[in-house]
Formats: structure tokens, sequence, C-alpha cells
């Protein structure tokens, strides 16, 4: 396959930045720069070129170049989904029912479900298992437009299982095929076995997980999920702390049942991202103002859950960037389509099309520090893109909730 592509007659080239953009905040999230009739080249998986038909280039000396003619199409950035939970064994349809008939998040908990389920069937499946049922999830949202990924351990709750799902995320970012960032998440529960030591298990993590993991090179990110019932402001704060000491930066699962403080731990401890955010307050948005943490909103589990909707609106309108992921995960988004969180965006949390693009390319790619290399449309990034079918404009992808409206994705510039 030719390692030089031309894509020509492109409709319209969407999210096209200069180099140094790395995140857009505020009014200029309504922003979404884009070429009319717009032409893109890609040489050795990079992106080498664009511009406009009317100053279309001479191609005499690109030898063996493919050539794509995309006329009433558009062209993309791949989007760039910043939390995930892509390896885990089986599913959790059966807590689904247990919703739809009245039982809670925290009430499933409570009987040995949620974390504990996944955690459960974690230990019992092999690594093997676990990378081809991951790379199965991986192959899904990449066809539906993700480009890069960050996946999270947490259902291990043991040092064996925690190192065995780091494993096999290692795995997957080895591959080469997208970037992967790994964040080590042992802090996701209180595991049976520490049902009552909850110190004791905050040390297995800071004095046995880290260390191990730092040893093996395993994760980029360390995470804690604060909330009650979970770990305190207090507790999250020393876990961040000491993934720090082993090199790891930190990011918080934040006020997604509760105001609880994780926003706040989150900012001290110079987290990149704080992510979910239903009941974020304006206090909060104050401190998220001051600090260069991504507000991250994850849509499709405050969906599932019927969760209040965090204040995205209001963030925005006080001058933050928010990023959006899907928090693909069995229990609380069993979907990483982030085609369908835009959707949900532009539905539920009134943001524009502009906004939800924002949110889910170079935002996102903010969040696990990946915006100098994906996330726009700018020279010298990867060419990672994806080409949707003839449709009118933009707007038309959040418009269509239910529409697969992409053709074929591009990673490193080659067709998947």
């Amino acid at each position: 396959m030719s390692s030089k592509l031309l894509i020509k007659n492109i409709k319209s080239l969407v999210q096209v930045r200069e180099a140094g953009i790395l995140k857009v905040s505020g009014k200029d999230m309504k922003d979404l720069p884009c070429i009319e009739n717009a032409w893109l080249a890609v040489d050795q998986g990079l992106i080498a070129d664009y511009g406009s038909m009317d100053d279309f280039p001479g191609i005499e000396d690109w030898k063996g170049l493919e050539i794509i003619d995309a006329e009433g199409k558009l062209v993309l950035p791949c989007y760039a989904d910043s939390h995930t939970h892509i390896v885990y064994a089986g599913n959790r349809e059966g807590e689904f029912v247990d919703r739809i008939n009245g039982l809670s998040y925290e009430e499933i908990f409570a009987r040995g479900g949620g974390i504990l389920n996944s955690a459960k069937r974690l230990n019992e499946a092999s690594e093997d298992d676990l990378f081809e049922q991951a790379m199965g999830r991986l192959r899904e949202v990449i066809g539906q437009g993700t480009g890069s990924i960050e996946i999270k351990s947490g259902y291990g709750l043991s040092v064996e299982s925690e190192l065995k799902m780091l494993r096999v995320i290692k795995r997957v970012k080895d591959l080469n095929l997208l970037p992967v960032k790994a964040t080590f998440l042992g802090a996701h529960a209180l595991p049976i076995a520490y049902k009552n030591n909850k110190a004791g298990y905050i040390r297995l993590i800071t004095d046995e997980m880290l260390p191990a993991i730092a040893a093996e090179k395993l994760a980029d990110y360390i995470d804690v999920f604060c909330e009650q019932n979970y770990f305190s402001y207090e507790e999250t704060k020393d876990i961040l702390e000491a993934g720090k000491k082993h090199g790891l930066i930190p990011k918080v699962h934040a006020e997604q049942m509760s105001h609880f403080g994780g926003i706040k731990a989150g900012v001290e401890c110079g987290a990149i991202s704080v992510d979910h955010l239903e009941y974020c307050n304006e206090d909060d948005i104050a401190l998220l103002k001051n600090a260069s943490t991504m507000p991250t909103v994850l849509p499709g589990a405050a969906f599932f859950l019927s969760l209040p909707l965090p204040p995205a609106r209001q963030m925005i309108d006080a001058g933050l960037a928010i990023a959006f992921a899907s928090d693909f995960n069995p229990g609380s988004c069993p979907s990483g389509n982030m085609n369908f969180m835009m959707s949900l965006g532009c539905v539920q949390y009134k943001l524009t099309p502009e906004e939800v693009i924002n949110a889910c390319t170079i935002n996102s790619a903010y969040a696990m520090q990946l915006s100098h290399e994906v996330g726009s449309i700018t020279i010298g990034k990867k060419a990672n893109f994806f080409i949707t079918k003839a449709i009118s404009s933009y707007g038309f992808i959040p418009y269509s909730f239910g529409s697969n409206l992409i053709e074929s994705v591009f990673l490193n510039g080659i067709r998947q």
C-alpha cells in the first residue's frame, strides 16, 4: 500500500488548526475552522499538507500516489476518547435489568454487583482472553471514528489482576495501531477481601501495586474513584501523590454520584483531567478556571444511569474548556460510540455541533496529553481521520444520532 495519499474534492475539511493549539476554551469552542472544497495530503503516516481545490498543487513528484475522490463528503480528525475501561471480561446486562426494576447503582454494588462483579469475572479470565475481548471492542470503536484512546485498569483490585489488566493494555499499545494511554485505577472500589480494612487496601496500592507498575512501566496515569462509599477527598489525594512519586500523572473520577471533593483533589494534585462531574458546582468551576486540568464530561454514563447532567453549558459559558469521552465500560456505559456522545451533547447539554466536535477531538486529546499529535487536521500530526458518507454538513452527524455516517477510517494514513 502506498505511503502517500491524496484526498481531493473534500466537501469540507473540518477542524483545521495551526500547530501549537492544544485545546480550545469558552467562546472559542463555538469556532470550528474548516476549508470548503478542500484537498488533504498524507505522507509516511502524517498529515503533509492541505488546502483549497482552488489552489490544487501539482502532484508530478508524488510517486505511487493513491488518490481518493471525496466529492460530497467531509473529512474530520478521528475522535480522541480519553476515558474508557475496555479491558473487561463478559458483561453486566443482568444489572441493566436490575436497574430497570428499580435498584440503584449503589444498591447493586452493595449486593456484590457493579465493579465487584467485573472484578470477579476478570480474576477468572486469562490475559489472552482479555486481550481478544479488548481488541474486539477497540476495532468496534475505530470503525465508529475513534483514533486515540485511554484505557484504565480497575477491575482487578489485587496486585496480580491489576498487573494483568495493565499488561493487556500494554499489548494493545504495543501494536502501534493508534495512540493508547494506560491508567492505573486500583482505587476503583474496595475489594471484598479488604471490606473492613480500607487503610490496608490503600497501603497495598501505594506499597505494592505502584512499585510493580513502575518497574514494568505499565501506566501513564493514576486515577481514583473519589466518591462516598469508595475513596474520600483525603484518601484520593494520598493515592494520587503516591502515584506521582512513581511518575504517574493524576486523573480523578469526580463528583459522579454526589459532591465529594474529587475536582478539588484533582486540581490540587495537578490532574490532567477530572471526569464525570454530574455534581460539579460553581466553586468547582472557579477552581478549574485557574487550573490546567481538563474537565471531562461522560455523556453516555449519565444517560445510561439516568444521573443529573453535568453543567457543561455553564462550564463553557464560564470560559472553561471541556472534553467529552465515552466511559466505555460494562456497567455504566456499554458503548464507545463517540458519534452518539456528540448527539447527547447537543440534545441534552445544549451544546452546538462545533462545541461537541471540539470536545471530542482537540480537547479530549488534551485530556490524555496527545493534542500535539492528534485531535485536529494539522501538518505534522498523525493522519488519523475519517471520511464521512455524502452528507450536508458536520452538524448532520450529531443530528442523525442513530445513523452510521462514517464511510472509512484512516489510522497513520492507512485505511482500516
